[in-house]
């Protein structure tokens, strides 16, 4: 991972700062954060996929040179919502990569899915501070991605809390000296939900996670575990690790947000209250430390900390997700193609909870995976792997 020391500082003093889906719920909290020392950041560009109303209300306070709605659909909501601020308006797919490529110091990746992919690789392409919250862009095109950070010299900083924890304990002079990596995971709403009832799961008990308020989709996938597989996948092109290296463990306190096991028996621990502003803080930071209004922690108010082995078994999209990492080549992104199918149609009331992971596996097995050694590549393998997985849902809601 390349490292500068500084970003690029705007002639005012100001950083120039973009956010990449500002309306979801690591965008809210990046903007929180920044609203909170206004006048150390220059807003370059906002941009959401949907959200026209609260993209509009974050740009009249933030006024950003530009606002991006990736549904054209709600272009018009927009330029209605921003008529006569002065504030540039676009909508579109291409619209949110031309975003991502206005010069700014520091750029927020928060747009969710594989979605995100091109626009992070659009501000990889300027040589800036890119905060990954993005963990798609690194399981559908990790080699890839991490050759043109390592060609553009561009600074990538994980934002998921695991990977953030990591980052800040991992040593990247020495990571021989390194034993293991092991994420934690909080193990979701249903770690001790009995599996013969998951066939009842509803999306509204799905998306009800008991730490983190985080979107639907992410939410879906901390409840079937797969989320902590991305996150297994993120951290093999994330650290100079081998993938045998790489652990997981069930925490439910969400207290611990990873560790790093070395070879003399230390285990190093990142610790701190579940509030997504402590990681967002540290790679707006970075390298220095910014205040954060995030809970303290207070480890005798929290009494005791427990940690599990993960059930496989139970939550069998956690083993797909090591044995698409084991086998690598493209299939992690076919398998995180066929995961933002299957969760879309289950929050969609098309498909139960447990039939996730059978689309997944299914894809897994149906699709052939190519080099991914390009864009155009890395795009017709995940488009490859969305019909087959939205062939695979049709054809169960036909039964």
């Amino acid at each position: 991972m390349t490292q500068r020391q500084n970003g690029r500082i705007a002639n005012d003093g100001q950083r120039r700062i973009s956010v990449l889906g500002s309306t979801g719920s690591v965008g809210t909290n990046t903007l929180d954060l920044i609203s909170r020392e206004r006048d150390k950041y220059d807003i370059v560009a906002l941009t959401a996929h949907s959200n026209a109303a609260l993209l509009a209300e974050q740009a009249k306070e933030l006024r950003p040179q530009i606002a991006v709605i990736g549904d054209e659909e709600k272009a018009s909501d927009l330029k209605d919502a921003l008529n006569g601020s002065g504030i540039e308006i676009a909508a579109g797919r291409s619209a949110l990569i031309d975003a991502a490529s206005e010069p700014a110091d520091w750029i927020m990746s928060a747009i969710v899915g594989a979605a995100g992919l091109e626009p992070t690789l659009s501000a990889v392409e300027q040589g800036a501070t890119v905060a990954l919250a993005n963990k798609e862009t690194l399981v559908c095109a990790g080699s890839f991605f991490n050759e043109r950070l390592k060609e553009k010299g561009a600074t990538l900083l994980p934002v998921d809390s695991e990977h953030n924890a990591i980052f800040q304990v991992f040593d990247f002079e020495r990571p021989e000296r390194v034993e293991k990596v092991i994420l934690t995971a909080s193990g979701g709403p249903f770690r001790t939900r009995d599996r013969a009832t998951f066939e009842t799961i509803t999306p509204a008990e799905a998306v009800a996670h008991p730490n983190w308020s985080m979107g639907a989709k992410i939410s879906v996938d901390s409840a079937t575990m797969m989320n902590k597989g991305l996150e297994l996948i993120e951290a093999y092109f994330l650290f100079p690790i081998e993938i045998s290296q790489l652990d997981v463990l069930v925490h439910p306190q969400s207290v611990v947000h990873s560790m790093v096991e070395y070879v003399d028996g230390s285990v190093l621990a990142q610790l701190g209250s579940p509030d997504m502003r402590t990681p967002i803080g540290y790679a707006l930071g970075w390298p220095d430390r910014v205040h954060t209004p995030s809970p303290k922690l207070d480890l005798a108010d929290v009494g005791r900390l427990d940690f599990f082995a993960p059930d496989y078994d139970k939550f069998r999209c956690l083993w797909l997700a090591r044995q698409a990492l084991d086998q690598g080549g493209g299939a992690p992104a076919i398998l995180n193609a066929a995961n933002e199918i299957a969760v879309q149609a289950f929050l969609s009331e098309k498909l139960g909870f447990l039939d996730i992971v059978t689309i997944v596996e299914e894809t897994l097995d149906a699709v052939e995976d190519w080099p991914l050694d390009s864009l155009p590549a890395i795009k017709a393998l995940d488009a490859e792997a969305r019909r087959c997985a939205q062939s695979l849902v049709d054809q169960h809601i036909q039964r």
